[in-house]
């Protein structure tokens, strides 16, 4: 039976989480923002032998689950490579490399997106490859891009419960913490799922929002 004086006890602690499951995210997106564009450039490279292997390995990365790839972080690579990684900055680093391959095609879609007039303009202008990409296709082809990638901001959010399997301190693991030492799972599993949803709700609308308004900026820009 769900116990609203247990409940209230249990929030305090539940609330306390909340910045490792925020901030494991936002520094995962970031990583992922960062990594995603040049892994979009290496595979719209004219070069094979540059293409074709970073094609391989995100497509690897993309099929294969998140939590084995975790688990290669925290296990692997101290007995591998010797390289030891706390459980939330595995956490961070599994998130970032896992989703960059998700906003790598993102780029990509808002990069092939991008007229051909524009290229052939730039060629015209004698503009070089650096300046063409820094002026020109960028600035056209991440803005339509930011909705897509506030919405793999929310899934990243929504993820974060994989990094309890290997001891990060989230939200979904300090509830089974609570749960097992009362036996009493409802209501943190419960308080779980409502935080999420509190939190990850209003995110999903204000992305709607923007999406939205980046539309009506470019009707507005093709009625001019």
């Amino acid at each position: 039976m769900w116990s609203w004086d247990y409940a209230w006890s249990i929030l305090p602690e539940l609330l306390s989480v909340i910045p490792i499951t925020i901030g494991a995210t936002f520094a995962g997106f970031i990583i992922a923002c960062v990594l995603g564009l040049p892994i979009a450039l290496a595979r719209r490279s004219s070069s094979r032998w540059i293409s074709l292997p970073v094609a391989a390995v995100t497509e690897f990365i993309r099929s294969t689950p998140l939590i084995i790839q975790l688990f290669v972080l925290v296990f692997v690579l101290p007995k591998g490579l010797g390289i030891t990684l706390s459980p939330f900055m595995a956490g961070i680093i599994g998130l970032g490399i896992h989703y960059s391959t998700y906003l790598s095609e993102v780029y990509r879609s808002g990069i092939d997106a991008v007229p051909r007039g524009q290229w052939e303009a730039s060629t015209a202008l004698n503009f070089s490859k650096y300046h063409t990409w820094l002026r020109i296709v960028l600035p056209q082809s991440v803005p339509p891009t930011i909705p897509v990638m506030g919405n793999y901001l929310i899934v990243m959010f929504k993820e974060t419960p994989t990094l309890s399997a290997i001891t990060v301190v989230e939200l979904l693991l300090t509830a089974k913490i609570i749960g097992s030492a009362s036996f009493k799972y409802l209501e943190a599993f419960t308080l779980v799922g409502i935080i999420f949803f509190v939190l990850s709700y209003p995110s999903a609308l204000l992305v709607q929002a923007l999406e939205r308004r980046l539309k009506g900026r470019e009707r507005r820009g093709l009625a001019k």
